[in-house]
């Protein structure tokens, strides 16, 4: 029985390697590619913006993704509040950041500020249990967010600390020169 079998897969084999016949036409062509908008980058970005939150506004920043940042809804987007600026031992100037949701301990009772987003903006906004009309212009002038918008697959697969804004960047192959600045009216 072992021989018929051995027999067998030899002869099938044998049939099967030896079966040779002309080309066959070529495939219809694929596509080349699709031209995509200039600057969008798909492996990850980091924005800064700009804004004062005012009873205006609600206390409430709203930033919309421009056409050449591509967010897709699985990706994760991460906001850091520039905290405060220290000097270097060179006396250069060296920024503090801190990751998002952050909550300030006043006199006046409990302040965070928090955000979120969706892929097509992100907001960032002031809570709180006492009147944010109460707040001091330290607290709510100029604010400065960096907005760094991660891949979901790099976000799923790398070990990088979220916390830490310079090894999100360093990660993500962003420079200090590489984001792009907005001042929010």
């Amino acid at each position: 029985m072992k021989t018929i079998k051995l027999l067998s897969v030899a002869f099938l084999t044998l049939i099967f390697f030896s079966c040779e016949g002309p080309t066959g036409p070529p495939g219809p062509p694929g596509f080349d590619g699709v031209d995509g908008i200039d600057g969008v980058n798909i492996l990850g970005q980091v924005l800064e913006i700009e804004g004062t939150f005012d009873a205006g506004n609600d206390y409430f920043l709203l930033y919309e993704f421009p056409q050449t940042v591509e967010v897709f809804e699985s990706d994760v987007v991460l906001v850091y509040l520039l905290w405060d600026v220290a000097e270097d031992g060179n006396g250069e100037p060296l920024d503090i950041w801190r990751l998002l949701p952050q909550t300030r301990i006043l006199d006046q009772g409990l302040l965070q500020y928090n955000y979120d987003f969706t892929f097509l903006d992100v907001s960032v906004f002031l809570e709180s249990d006492f009147d944010l009309g109460t707040l001091s212009p330290g607290d709510t002038d100029n604010q400065v967010f960096r907005i760094a918008i991660v891949p979901a697959e790099f976000a799923q697969s790398s070990k990088m600390d979220t916390s830490n804004i310079n090894e999100v960047m360093s990660s993500l192959n962003v420079r200090e020169i590489d984001i792009n600045r907005v001042q929010l009216d």
